[in-house]
């Protein structure tokens, strides 16, 4: 007997790493060292010899379990002077590669880097001690890790290194390998950015911008659109790292050709994604300030109310002002929630994590998580708590589709969280386990949160069965007038509440919402005035009196509408009512003329029946609409419907 052993399918991961660390401590000549590529690339950083701009290479390794990983690697500036670089390097990244050199220990710039990680979110790291060579690794290692000790990086591996002797990269590539081995890839929840850091032009080739995608996948030949200007382009093509692909994933550093647009058009800190939705000036967000800022630094000064900022956001830096809901000021080690108020829009999700400079930029001063993307006001302390929930459980979809719905009181499902990291599938079963438990209303093509919503609702029975008591002649509460008592609700609200009444408890009756139970009645003082109309109405059958003599006072005005709402009077113009058996006498006398003597005139018709033109013209026009008549000329012949 034999058995046969199948191969397990190798799968490639792709994921970000990103430099971090001091100037001059050897970021750059690591990233070479690992990958053979110098990220180095423009004249004036080999001159200096100091990374300005952002660099990328690409590193393949093999993890523990047998699996490929492609890391893409962005190596960032490390002096003061280019740490907006950086951030635009650290905004969408798995793991971070810190580099401590032996021989200097950590640094001002290393803490500052690390601050920046933190408030970004950044979970994983890898510690490479640079120029080990050098020696002091034991008094550096004991350093960084009392630097880490209380941080989410207190158990990453410490990598002695050595570029020059070469000691120590082998061991980093496996470091590296196992700490992506336990890092999920990104997700792919059908929402696609790529955070654009180049913009450049090719001869042949035309328009190029390269990024870290994340969300969601790009194809060849798919249409996008390159956000805030919500401009409209095409991929020609588009590569990772020099390779053609047919389709890029999140977590690849992507390079995409545009087509119908130019390099004037598109630059660093724009977004290209497959959404129109429109990028927001405000968001709400929880802002919070690291702990270690030291009480001497400038950085720690107090972050007051109104203050002039720069935020940073995936590669985007602009400036912005602050301002808090719940305090005046904003201290090291504490968080709370503010508004930001962004001289250009922002194309944010709920979720994303951002950085904040100070107005000179020398000073990272906070960090923040995206509460509301679209900056709405927070109105009482409920609605911040459901905000500030957010940030306690980020990737919690129940959580963020009830703060969502509890917020606004009520959404359309189609943009319920668009601006989010959580697919529709993901968002749609939250919506159906929400439901099941009572805690959220699904109506129409919308949600409303459950007390909201109830609220919503007996308000509304409340005015109907009212109209009921105070107009019972009445088929029920005019649907404006309804609209006019709810006139702070949106029109989707409006039909939404109408749809869900009239499925249950409620019948629409022309223009009206009544419930199936009542029944028009004139109250009794009003009965010798119905009589009386009736009476008018039918002295002159073919040419009544004109409705404003009706109808010359209030009451007989409320009559008048009663009669006509039930169907007993016809309202054939703005001055011309009949009766219905009049009405209806009218149509036959007037069919069987036109049958009689072929297509007449208004005059023809209005001297046989023995009418008036205010009566005649409105009446025809009417018959026009019903398809009894149908005008040709100055005449009438016989419509379809007689």
């Amino acid at each position: 007997m034999s058995f046969v052993v199948s191969k397990r399918d190798v799968t490639t991961h792709h994921f970000i790493v990103a430099t971090a660390g001091h100037v001059d401590h050897g970021k750059s000549a690591l990233v070479k060292a690992l990958t053979g590529t110098d990220p180095d690339r423009l004249p004036e950083e080999k001159k200096r010899q100091i990374t300005i701009d952002l660099g990328f290479a690409e590193l393949n390794l093999i993890a523990p379990n047998g699996d490929k990983i492609h890391a893409g690697i962005v190596d960032v500036p490390g002096h003061e002077d280019f740490v907006r670089s950086m951030i635009a390097g650290v905004g969408s990244i798995d793991l971070a590669l810190l580099v401590v050199a032996a021989d200097d220990g950590w640094m001002p710039q290393t803490e500052e880097h690390l601050q920046i990680l933190n408030y970004l979110g950044v979970q994983r790291a890898v510690i490479a001690l640079a120029k080990s060579d050098l020696g002091r690794i034991d008094i550096a290692t004991d350093e960084i890790q009392i630097q880490l000790r209380g941080t989410a990086f207190a158990a990453s591996p410490i990598v002695p290194t050595s570029v020059r002797t070469g000691e120590g990269i082998e061991n980093l590539k496996r470091a590296i390998a196992s700490e992506l081995t336990d890092i999920h890839p990104q997700r792919d929840f059908g929402k696609p950015r790529l955070f654009v850091d180049r913009v450049f032009t090719l001869r042949g080739i035309g328009t190029v911008v390269t990024g870290t995608l994340t969300g969601g996948r790009f194809h060849r030949g798919q249409s996008i659109i390159v956000q805030p200007q919500k401009l409209a382009a095409r991929i020609r093509s588009l590569q990772s790292h020099g390779v053609e692909l047919d389709c890029a994933q999140p977590g690849m550093r992507t390079a995409l050709n545009l087509t119908d647009v130019t390099i004037d058009q598109i630059k660093r800190g724009d977004v290209i994604t497959d959404s129109d939705l429109v990028a927001s000036s405000t968001i709400v967000a929880q802002m919070e300030r690291s702990p270690r800022l030291s009480a001497k630094e400038p950085a720690a000064r107090p972050l007051k109310n109104g203050s002039s900022v720069y935020l940073h956001h995936g590669t985007l830096r602009a400036p912005a002002r602050v301002t808090l809901v719940e305090t005046k000021t904003l201290e090291p080690g504490k968080k709370k929630t503010a508004r930001l108020k962004l001289a250009s829009p922002i194309f944010a999700f709920v979720g994303d994590r951002f950085v904040v400079r100070d107005a000179s930029e020398q000073h990272t001063i906070a960090g923040g998580v995206v509460l509301d993307p679209d900056g709405t006001n927070v109105r009482g302390a409920a609605q911040l708590e459901l905000l500030s929930m957010r940030a306690t459980v980020p990737d919690n979809v129940d959580l963020c589709v009830r703060s969502e719905i509890g917020l606004r009181g009520f959404v359309p499902i189609r943009t319920l969280l668009n601006k989010s990291h959580f697919s529709a599938a993901e968002i749609s079963n939250a919506l159906m386990r929400l439901q099941r438990d009572n805690e959220i209303v699904l109506c129409e093509q919308a949600a409303a949160d459950g007390e909201f919503w109830q609220r919503l609702r007996s308000h509304a029975i409340g005015l109907i069965d009212n109209a009921h008591k105070q107009s019972p002649e009445r088929l029920g509460l005019d649907l404006n007038e309804l609209r006019a008592a709810l006139r702070d609700q949106s029109e989707n609200v409006f039909e939404a509440l109408i749809a869900e009444l009239c499925a249950d408890d409620f019948v629409r009756k022309s223009s009206s919402i009544a419930r199936p139970s009542h029944r028009p009645v004139l109250p009794k003082e009003l009965q010798p005035i119905e009589r009386n109309i009736r009476e008018t109405l039918s002295q002159k059958p073919f040419d009544p009196p004109p409705r404003r003599e009706i109808g010359s006072d209030r009451d007989a005005q409320h009559v008048l509408r009663f009669l006509i709402e039930s169907g007993e009077v016809i309202e054939v113009g703005p001055d011309a009512v009949l009766l219905r058996e009049n009405f209806e006498h009218m149509k036959a006398r007037i069919a069987e003329f036109i049958s009689k003597n072929g297509p007449t005139t208004v005059s023809e018709v209005r001297q046989s029946l023995g009418s008036s033109r205010r009566v005649m013209v409105p009446l025809l026009e009417r018959l026009d609409r019903d398809g009894v008549t149908r005008r040709v000329g100055d005449k009438r012949m016989l419509g379809r419907i007689v």
